[in-house]
């Protein structure tokens, strides 16, 4: 499966906006579209934080931003009352 386009993307969250907006989303593909695409988001920055934790020759102020990222990654990819498990 290929990734959707810029404009293919914009077009689905817009969609999946109007679901959420209206309470027209009984399968909960809106909800799960725009959770998806956030944590993505979230973790995209995770893999930057890594990059430049690997090619900056792994600094106490590259990891603590690292370590900050993972966090943020984890606390939004939990359900509610869930705890993360690795207790970074």
């Amino acid at each position: 499966m290929g990734k959707p386009t810029n404009e293919e993307l914009e077009k689905a969250l817009t969609a999946a906006k109007y679901l959420r907006e209206t309470g027209k989303d009984g399968h909960f593909l809106g909800k799960t579209l725009l959770n998806h695409h956030y944590r993505l988001g979230l973790l995209e920055d995770v893999l930057k934080a890594a990059r430049r934790y690997l090619y900056t020759g792994q600094s106490s102020r590259e990891y603590r931003l690292l370590v900050k990222a993972i966090e943020k990654a984890e606390k939004a990819s939990q359900a509610p009352g869930e705890h993360s498990d690795l207790g970074i």
